[in-house]
């Protein structure tokens, strides 16, 4: 079966901006979708990225006015400047993995979930609670929150060695065989090269 990997940050915007989307698009694809999160930081040291915080102050400007038109264009409400960002994401990251190895809940929900409650509710997804309550939302047994940690810390890693290798190297990207497909604003190409409509 053909498989779509998502490689993502609970943290980025871009992220929530995806919502439902990819899922949907591998649903009507009939093939699997495989959710690879990882440090978008440590992703643009090896690529020739930047992080937000060193970019130009022009770059930081343009970016929001982006997240702002996306955000209205998708409907998808989004606070540019959420009370809890930055965060460290590897916590969330960890569920999330943990969550898809484990299964029996759904992970778009999780992911979703969990970039609503930074984006949209001002919830901080480093935190234990918050987690927990995105897993239960989804259908997660909570304890993954704690008991998937080290999975995830060991999966978490080879994650952007993964993406590394495939090319990839900025957050969401969507790898499909050799076809790449950065950004949320390429999900229509997605499911044009999967030949499903959206």
């Amino acid at each position: 079966m053909a498989q779509i990997d998502y490689y993502l940050s609970p943290i980025s915007p871009w992220t929530h901006l995806v919502g439902d989307r990819a899922a949907r698009i591998a649903s009507k694809a009939g093939v699997a979708l495989r959710y690879k999160p990882l440090d978008p930081n440590a992703l643009f040291a090896r690529t020739g990225g930047q992080a937000l915080a060193e970019r130009h102050d022009s770059r930081k400007a343009y970016r929001l006015q982006e997240l702002e038109r996306w955000g209205r264009k998708l409907d998808a409400p989004i606070k540019l400047r959420p009370a809890h960002f930055p965060t460290n994401p590897a916590p969330a990251s960890y569920a999330i993995i943990a969550a898809q190895e484990a299964g029996g809940g759904d992970l778009s929900t999780l992911v979703t979930g969990l970039t609503r409650a930074c984006w949209e509710e001002d919830r901080d997804i480093a935190q234990d609670d918050v987690i927990r309550d995105c897993l239960a939302a989804a259908g997660f047994d909570t304890g993954l929150a704690f008991s998937g940690m080290l999975q995830g810390a060991e999966i978490y890693p080879r994650n952007l060695e993964d993406a590394v290798e495939a090319g990839v190297f900025g957050l969401p990207f969507f790898v499909v065989g050799e076809a790449r497909f950065w950004g949320q604003d390429r999900l229509a190409f997605l499911a044009e090269h999967l030949d499903v409509a959206v």
